[in-house]
């Protein structure tokens, strides 16, 4: 069984912000814009280094997506930055207008994301906004698991032309992708061979996903990992190849379970080999406060829930 060594623990929302730098750096098109977050998107870096390429458009929204969209005109690659809440639900006729429907070249880069938010609580943790996403014609969605990846993914963006959603997160989470790891758009990984059950995670659920297998492992139970970073477009091979070996499959996200990769993986059993499935993720429900830990055992966003799940479908084969 491969072992995946923890590097350290990181927020990926930081792996954003050393990967706008080097594109700082890197692509002189590249221009950012903030809604009064810097810190929280750690951009404190690019700003520094490249002042005339920042717009902080303040707590306005809306106005910041209008004006991605323009600059895209003028052969600007915009990456904005706010919560994944202000950015999609606040924000949801803007994109769908003036960048989905006109396919502007704008990178919607989202922090905070999902329950590990933690104590701000329901109002700031969204559960549903890969669903909003991805449902948009021509919208790519990605959700990296750890820092190295993520910043992989922040610099790989600059260079697709079209409208990106980019969804990181605020707790420090295990960093084990390794550094010089390219990031290819809708191209699934395999992180663990196995033959008995497919585990399909994304973001902060990859890495309790390989916990978990380790866990089924000691189990006698052979679990195959797969990370799904980038949920739309969807790598349909690598789910289905693994499927056929193993006949049974998990899903684990930070997101509702109506509208997200889980349902994304169901559509495609369903169009090709209809597989017994066992969705990780939230059930329809608003969160709360609490520290990232506590609320992802409350809401079964862990390594444990992945365990059981496993178990639980192996049965249903």
């Amino acid at each position: 069984m491969k072992e995946y060594i923890n590097q350290g623990s990181q927020d990926t929302r930081s792996g954003f912000g050393a990967g706008l730098t080097e594109l700082g750096r890197t692509n002189p098109n590249v221009v950012a814009l903030c809604a009064d977050l810097i810190g929280s998107l750690k951009m404190d870096q690019f700003i520094e280094e490249n002042p005339d390429r920042f717009f902080q458009i303040g707590i306005a929204e809306a106005n910041m997506m209008g004006i991605a969209a323009g600059l895209t005109i003028g052969g600007k690659i915009p990456f904005t930055g706010t919560f994944a809440n202000f950015s999609t639900g606040r924000v949801y006729d803007q994109i769908r207008q003036s960048i989905a429907y006109s396919g502007k070249n704008v990178k919607i880069c989202a922090s905070h994301a999902g329950v590990t938010l933690g104590e701000d609580g329901a109002t700031h943790q969204i559960l549903e906004d890969i669903g909003l996403m991805k449902m948009l014609p021509g919208m790519v969605v990605i959700n990296p698991c750890d820092f190295n990846q993520t910043k992989a993914a922040t610099m790989a963006i600059a260079d697709y032309d079209g409208p990106v959603y980019l969804r990181f997160g605020r707790p420090k989470v295990a960093n084990f992708t390794p550094a010089d790891q390219s990031f290819e758009i809708g191209k699934g990984l395999l992180l663990q061979e196995g033959s008995d059950v497919t585990i399909v995670a994304t973001g902060h659920l990859v890495w309790e996903a390989l916990e978990a297998a380790k866990t089924l492992n000691e189990k006698g139970i052979s679990a195959e990992v797969i990370n799904i970073h980038t949920i739309k477009p969807l790598d349909n091979d690598i789910i289905l190849k693994s499927v056929a070996k193993t006949g049974a499959i998990v899903t684990a996200e930070e997101h509702n379970f109506l509208g997200g990769l889980g349902e994304s993986v169901a559509r495609v059993l369903a169009e090709n080999t209809p597989t017994p499935q066992e969705f990780i993720a939230t059930k329809d429900t608003f969160g709360e406060s609490g520290t990232p830990a506590q609320l992802m055992d409350k809401y079964g966003l862990n390594a444990k829930a992945i365990v059981a799940a496993s178990e639980k479908i192996i049965q249903r084969k």
